[in-house]
């Protein structure tokens, strides 16, 4: 059975200060706060549209952080989508908020109102970083949330932001390190995008932030989607859903992102299995070819000017995400 959610942006609604990358309005596209009839409203017009099917679905509050927002207002949100859990395929109701706005108290709360998956904005588990860019929240706080969602018997998800500002590519991986050793079910992988009106957008204009490159992003968050795949968590977002274009500044700006890094991915297993040069045949899912070839051919360009000469044919007998590789004779 597949999975959905159903969104619901809360923008910016509970937390506590500005991060340096933060304009909410220009990555939901919403400044209105949903009421309790929004809630319900959307939540019909979205089972409507899909109808009957087999896919299970998830009522998600993203955008602001969603336990630190006020208590009365939250109860109403809640209330409004538990009347819908464990009905129509809804299966429960997920929330992103941020790790110093967990505890006991809290968690018992989003038990009682049918909450099933809790989303921490990690962003980075490297302490210099989240100072500098004003996450006002340490390391430590996302290690103990962590294993309070996870005790309390929620689902436990963690976003990290790869390229902020201070960061590094090694700084990068050893966050994901310590996500691993979070265990988390899910990940969500967000390129920074310096957006307008942003603390980074100043530091860029001065020269003193200088975002990561399209292909340096590709190259790092393919070797990151992979390691978590390799330990079993699984990364539900690459890049962001959609920004207002007029308001980026700089940075690693794909709309087909993920493709990109799966596409690495897949050009980095047949790398691997080279070894003289020449003719071979990949075969793969037909689900997998154009991921396997490259958006505009680019991984049969890479490897013909690494020597080798690569035909790609669809095969039902290979599972999806897998290839078999031999010498074209």
């Amino acid at each position: 059975m597949s999975h959905g959610n159903i969104s619901i942006f809360v923008p910016h609604l509970g937390c506590p200060n500005m991060c340096s990358f933060c304009d909410q309005c220009s990555i939901t596209g919403s400044r209105t706060a949903p009421t309790a009839d929004d809630v319900r409203a959307t939540v019909k017009t979205a089972l409507q549209s899909v109808g009957a099917n087999d896919t299970e679905f998830e009522i998600a509050f993203f955008g602001g952080s969603f336990t630190a927002i006020d208590r009365e207002y939250m109860l109403e949100l809640l209330r409004a989508a538990n009347e819908f859990v464990g009905s129509k395929g809804i299966k429960g109701i997920r929330i992103s908020t941020r790790p110093d706005a967990v505890d006991a108290d809290v968690l018992n709360v989003l038990k009682t109102y049918g909450v099933t998956a809790i989303e921490l904005g990690a962003q980075s588990l490297c302490d210099d970083v989240l100072i500098k860019n004003k996450r006002g929240h340490s390391s430590k706080q996302v290690e103990t949330a962590s294993q309070l969602i996870k005790d309390a018997g929620f689902e436990l998800g963690l976003q990290m932001m790869t390229g902020l500002f201070g960061s590094s590519r090694e700084k990068d991986r050893y966050t994901a390190e310590q996500i691993v050793a979070l265990k988390p079910q899910t990940v969500r992988i967000y390129p920074t995008i310096t957006l307008e009106s942003t603390l980074l957008a100043e530091l860029y204009k001065k020269g003193e932030y200088i975002p990561p490159s399209l292909e340096e992003t590709v190259e790092l968050c393919a070797e990151l989607k992979q390691l978590f795949i390799e330990n079993g968590i699984k990364v539900i977002r690459l890049g962001l859903h959609t920004v207002d274009n007029e308001k980026i500044v700089a940075g690693p700006w794909h709309p087909s992102l993920g493709e990109l890094c799966e596409s690495r991915i897949i050009l980095n297993k047949i790398t691997s299995r080279l070894t003289e040069k020449g003719r071979y045949v990949a075969h793969v899912n037909p689900k997998s070819v154009s991921k396997t070839v490259g958006q505009k051919r680019v991984n049969i360009e890479t490897l013909l000017r690494q020597g080798y000469i690569l035909r790609v044919e669809a095969d039902d007998g290979v599972a999806e995400g897998e290839l078999k590789i031999r010498k074209d004779e």
